[in-house]
């Protein structure tokens, strides 16, 4: 009996449960960390697995295989290199899902080209933040997407455009931009079309890649990914080559992804679920990469869970809802789906059961991390119980550790809510220029999270809160100071508060209180009219009330949940 319990302490040891009754785990380091860059990863994966399918987009009629692809991609970089661009240059990338995003991705790290990814929804106030503060060289853009012109709202930034040459631009508002590179068909004033790019280089840029491949570091960073702040504007998650390569493969490490898997994409490629554990996962394996629409819909997935046999697919809770309520509507044969990701917002058990059955997909697992961890933290393994896969986010990834402090940062006990803090290879490297800021988050090399935590005795850890009052829609991440300090720009606005309140929907949606400024005629159309084409669409608040005053404590802090309550009161009534 005692070797069985020795036996089952072992195997929960390896797993990362907790030592001595308090919140600290560590994670396995059997598998070994991979100190290698991104084009050294594609690279190994073309040496394997080169005939195979590797990239499917059906919107745009393109199927390449993992050796194609990597021509494409060293076509590409020669391009950037004609361009000019350099080891450490930081080149933008503003589009949806599109074969373009994915080409940029490997050939900027082909030449140590920064990639600077730019969320499709944002307009003009942040895009010109972005740009400015990382000092982006090139931008490569679709020309929309939805309600976005981006190609407009670009010439609105820098209307310099319409009368420069290609790569000649000197923008006054833009001022390190040179390049604009445009999606798909059509000459426009001041840009070059994609394709030119593609073309551009020659055998003199090829001959350099080898030399440069021997200069990149895996340490070397390669990757702004921004996230909003609640200190305003959104900072630059700085990733290095070796954070977010091993990341992925310990990601897809847990939903047991081989290269007979075909993983379906439908998240967004500029942020880590689509780009790290969904592109870097799929080549860490060999695995092919289906991506069935620029962006997500529930019935062009499902067209492409069948018709490209797939047999694993990413999503928010919100995105699988979709496709079981489409499911309704059709029969489609999923009898081929095994496993996938479900992340960005908490599972309801009903949701995993169907997932479960309907779907056949009885290995998707639960994930929890955040940019600045490359992302993910903890993972559920394929054979955790459904409840543990719905009401906690797993356990621990390999080679990191976790603890769950008080506000005086001492380690509490199992059970006992505090916030989460990560170390390990996947901290992110910093915010660009932002050393304050990367104090602040980062202490002693542990990453505070500002999520608020608790682990049990087995290493499962449930995530109860946030420090911060962040806010949750449909999985975006949405900081309320980064709204209150846009909205202080309205003239007519003196005080602004915003907060979230719980949707059936999305999770939560965004609401916003604001005092008028002395004498001035608000109203809440006002409010709305002001942040349209100027912030992402997610981040504007569905509700608005023009208010006399804002709750506070005596010590003059604003009473966010005091408002959330009177907002449910009030809507409900």
């Amino acid at each position: 009996m005692s070797g069985s319990k020795d036996k089952s302490k072992q195997q929960a040891d390896g797993l990362g449960a907790p030592r001595d009754g308090m919140s600290h785990v560590s994670g396995s380091a059997e598998t070994a960390l991979r100190h290698i860059t991104i084009p050294q990863l594609l690279r190994d994966c073309v040496s394997r697995f080169g005939p195979r399918d590797a990239v499917i987009v059906p919107e745009q009629d393109i199927r390449r295989s993992y050796d194609g692809f990597d021509r494409e991609v060293d076509e590409l970089a020669g391009g950037f290199l004609a361009l000019g661009l350099e080891k450490g240059d930081r080149v933008g990338i503003w589009s949806p899902n599109r074969y373009e995003w994915l080409l940029t991705q490997f050939a900027t790290a082909r030449i140590g080209v920064v990639l600077v990814n730019i969320n499709p929804a944002y307009r003009l106030a942040e895009l010109e933040h972005v740009l400015n503060k990382v000092g982006c060289k090139a931008l490569v853009a679709a020309r929309k997407f939805k309600s976005s012109e981006y190609l407009k709202m670009i010439r609105q930034l820098a209307p310099e455009l319409d009368h420069c040459e290609p790569g000649r631009l000197k923008a006054a508002e833009l001022p390190h931009l040179r390049h604009v590179i445009a999606m798909g068909d059509g000459p426009e004033p001041g840009v070059f079309p994609f394709q030119a790019i593609q073309e551009l280089g020659g055998p003199a840029q090829q001959a350099r890649l080898a030399e440069i491949d021997r200069q990149l570091d895996p340490d070397d960073a390669i990757n702004i990914q921004f996230t909003s702040g609640t200190t305003g504007a959104p900072k630059g998650a700085t990733l290095s080559h070796a954070n977010i390569v091993n990341n992925a493969g310990f990601v897809t490490d847990r939903i047991l992804l081989t290269e007979a898997d075909r993983l379906c994409i439908p998240v967004p490629l500029y942020h880590c679920f689509g780009m790290v554990m969904g592109v870097l996962g799929a080549v860490s394996k060999g695995a092919a990469m289906v991506f069935p629409g620029e962006g997500f819909d529930a019935e062009l997935t499902l067209d492409a869970l069948v018709g490209e046999r797939c047999t694993a697919v990413y999503g928010v809770p919100t995105m699988f809802v979709a496709m079981l309520e489409e499911m309704g509507r059709r029969d489609y044969d999923l009898s081929r789906m095994r496993t996938g990701i479900m992340a960005g917002a908490p599972c309801p058990i009903e949701v995993m059961k169907r997932v479960n059955r309907d779907m056949h997909m009885e290995q998707v697992t639960i994930c929890y991390g955040m940019t600045e961890t490359s992302p993910v933290s903890f993972q559920s393994f394929v054979d955790d119980p459904t409840d543990k896969r719905c009401s906690t986010v797993g356990r621990i990834h390999p080679h990191l550790e976790v603890k769950i402090v008080d506000e005086n940062g001492a380690v509490v006990p199992v059970g006992v809510q505090g916030e989460l803090c990560t170390r390990g290879y996947s901290v992110m490297k910093g915010y660009w220029d932002e050393d304050e800021k990367t104090r602040e988050s980062i202490r002693d090399g542990w990453m505070h999270t500002g999520d608020l935590a608790t682990l049990d005795e087995e290493g499962y850890c449930r995530i109860t809160g946030r420090v911060k009052d962040m806010i949750i829609r449909g999985g975006e991440n949405v900081y309320p100071r980064e709204i209150e300090e846009f909205l202080f720009r309205h003239p007519k606005i003196s005080a602004a508060q915003v907060f979230g309140i719980p949707d059936e929907k999305y999770g939560e949606e965004v609401c916003a209180w604001v005092i008028p400024a002395p004498g001035a005629a608000l109203s809440e159309a006002d409010v709305r009219e002001f942040c349209a084409g100027q912030i992402a669409h997610y981040k504007i608040p569905k509700h608005v009330r023009v208010v006399d005053e804002i709750p506070m404590t005596i010590t003059g802090k604003p009473q966010k949940f005091v408002m959330r309550d009177k907002m449910v009161e009030m809507l409900r009534d």
